[in-house]
């Protein structure tokens, strides 16, 4: 993930949708924002101010918190209140947030320095930098081995941090530039191979490689998320399309049609819906009948650029970043990306509730 809409692994080109997977896809045409049932409502908005070039939003949901990473800073928004509880500065830019609640620890990455930080969950105070590696990204706990997952996504890396000692303990070759990942809670790790159009499953209790699956029909995938009970991993990609994989065989099971420009996913374990985030102002719902069985119910509206994506999987709120566009350039050369110019201090979080 990047900050922004113009980023440089956020493509801004037009993408259109190839339709027909063949046999990988199991689903219907998707249902129109226009025919589809009321799915979420507004439930609030809460102003975060400047820098506009976020990237991650994270739920923690021991402490109700929302964490967007943003340019140089973390502002955490306690879900309470929904107003902002504080701020965590870094002297570069940074990505991810990962929670430890055992050690009272959260972990913020600076990608140009290529470091983990950690920073105290009470007072926000940072502490000493973790080397890690360059383009240090996504943060993610993992509750099997009890480590921190850092993706180093340029340099095609994990590295596994040891949250007791504070140091990197083993890195993961991941074989190629990576994106997101998330864990299944039962000691595997799967995580987006951007360049390579795959996923990679890790086991985190070797910290190795154990798995390099192809992904068709999917470019450059962004997004991810894990159903635990039904071992089913959702991948959104960056060609307006999500994926579901069997995560013990990586079979495809199903492709669906998702909106442009996403850049994160989500699973709702109550209601058992998969959400895509897609830059182009649509949230994209998929319900999980059953383990084989998935029916889109339809698009929800929401503010343009809103593309990554947190939920409180307990209330069903989902939690999207976005900021308030100014203009739209054409691109300096053919085939190059347009210039979005965002209004100065416009970033905020919108929280949608489930109807």
């Amino acid at each position: 993930m990047r900050h922004s809409i113009n980023s440089r692994r956020t493509s801004l080109r037009a993408i259109v949708f190839a339709v027909g997977f063949a046999a990988l896809s199991v689903a219907a045409a998707p249902v129109s924002a226009a025919d589809a049932p009321a799915l979420y409502k507004p439930a609030g908005t809460v102003n975060l101010g400047a820098p506009e070039r976020w990237d991650y939003v994270v739920f923690d949901a021991g402490a109700d918190r929302i964490y967007v990473t943003h340019g140089d800073r973390v502002s955490v928004v306690d879900g309470k209140t929904g107003t902002v509880a504080g701020t965590i500065s870094v002297p570069g830019v940074t990505h991810g947030v990962g929670i430890s609640a055992a050690t009272g620890t959260g972990y913020t990455d600076d990608s140009e320095a290529g470091v983990a930080i950690p920073f105290d969950l009470a007072t926000l105070k940072t502490g000493t930098p973790i080397k890690t590696a360059p383009d240090a990204d996504g943060i993610v706990m993992d509750p099997a081995s009890g480590h921190l997952l850092v993706i180093n996504g340029d340099s095609g890396s994990v590295s596994v941090i040891d949250v007791h000692k504070s140091a990197v303990i083993a890195t993961i070759d991941g074989g190629g530039g990576l994106e997101f990942g998330a864990v299944d809670g039962k000691g595997k790790f799967f995580v987006d191979g951007a360049k390579n159009n795959e996923l990679v499953r890790i086991d985190t209790t070797a910290n190795r490689v154990d798995a390099h699956w192809p992904l068709q029909g999917c470019e450059r995938p962004h997004g991810i998320a894990v159903d635990g009970a039904t071992r089913r991993i959702f991948v959104s990609c960056a060609n307006a399309a999500l994926v579901v994989v069997d995560a013990d065989s990586g079979k495809q099971l199903a492709s669906f049609p998702i909106g442009k420009f996403n850049d994160g996913a989500v699973f709702d374990p109550v209601r058992k819906r998969v959400l895509a985030a897609n830059g182009d102002g649509t949230l994209t719902v998929i319900q999980e009948k059953d383990a084989d069985t998935f029916v889109p119910l339809g698009t929800v509206a929401t503010p343009p650029a809103a593309r990554t994506i947190a939920i409180d999987e307990k209330t069903g709120r989902v939690y999207l970043a976005t900021a308030d566009i100014a203009k739209i350039e054409p691109p300096s050369k053919p085939g190059g990306r347009p210039k979005v110019t965002f209004v100065p201090g416009s970033l905020k979080l919108i929280e949608l509730d489930p109807i």
